[in-house]
């Protein structure tokens, strides 16, 4: 299973986001998951602060990744640095 995820930070919060994506992302590998690719935007202006490419092996991985709770700790991060996340699912596309 392949996710984009866009992730738009609250205001002055673009570092705090990259932080707290740099943690709970490091968790995936036990759930199967692996990033794909990760792109911070230069000047977000309306856009995303930073997209996703996400994949997991099956979507019990993505369920356990999001319950684990050296994630669900970080909760009130990223709350704060977090304005707002949109999520795709996708398949792979050869280019």
């Amino acid at each position: 299973m392949i996710l984009c995820v866009l992730l738009w930070a609250h205001p002055g919060q673009d570092e705090a986001l990259a932080d707290y994506e740099d943690r709970v992302l490091a968790l995936m590998p036990r759930h199967g998951g692996r990033v794909l690719n990760r792109v911070r935007i230069v000047d977000p202006q309306d856009g995303p602060t930073e997209v996703q490419v996400l994949e997991f092996d099956a979507e019990q991985g993505l369920d356990t990744f999001l319950a684990d709770p050296d994630r669900l700790r970080w909760e009130d991060v990223r709350s704060g640095c977090i304005d707002r996340t949109e999520i795709f699912r996708g398949i792979g596309a050869h280019v």
